[in-house]
């Protein structure tokens, strides 16, 4: 199984892999994003540390009952070879209605294939006032065109 575009990257195949998984995600469809992942496929999400797609789709399974109307934009951050490094944004409220604004890095490695082999992130919540959000488009569904990315916004 191939997943274009493969390896090495440029700044463009970069930036287009890392939109495509941004796409994916905010699917909020387990089964379709770990299709992007090697069958061995290493993570590292905040303190848990699992491997294969079924772990992928357990986890996504989970963080997603838990985090509601989840909205997340990526931006890549760096590529070299085979490796690209990606921060984020995602909001998401939890059941009791309390929203946040969850901040990270991702550390991405992939096959020939294209499909990921690794992944590492690391995030930190904060919670917000529901006023203060800043992704509103409609979920599940991909970022629309016309909502920009995070660009230079630090926080």
């Amino acid at each position: 199984m191939s997943r274009p575009p493969l390896p090495p990257f440029t700044r463009a195949t970069a930036a287009q892999k890392a939109r495509m998984a941004e796409d994916a995600w905010n699917s909020r469809d387990p089964a379709r994003v770990a299709l992007a992942y090697t069958e061995d496929s290493r993570w590292r999400n905040r303190s848990e540390v699992f491997e294969g797609r079924e772990a992928i789709v357990a986890f996504l399974t989970r963080k997603w009952e838990r985090e509601r109307e989840y909205r997340l934009i990526k931006d890549l951050w760096a590529f070299d070879g085979n490796r690209i490094a990606v921060r984020f944004q995602y909001e998401w409220h939890d059941a009791g209605g309390n929203w946040f604004r969850s901040y990270g890095n991702e550390q991405w490695e992939f096959d020939e294939h294209g499909l990921m082999r690794r992944r590492e992130a690391s995030i930190n919540d904060i919670a917000i006032p529901e006023k203060d959000r800043r992704f509103h488009w409609p979920a599940p569904g991909a970022r629309p065109a016309d909502v920009p990315g995070l660009g230079d916004s630090p926080f």
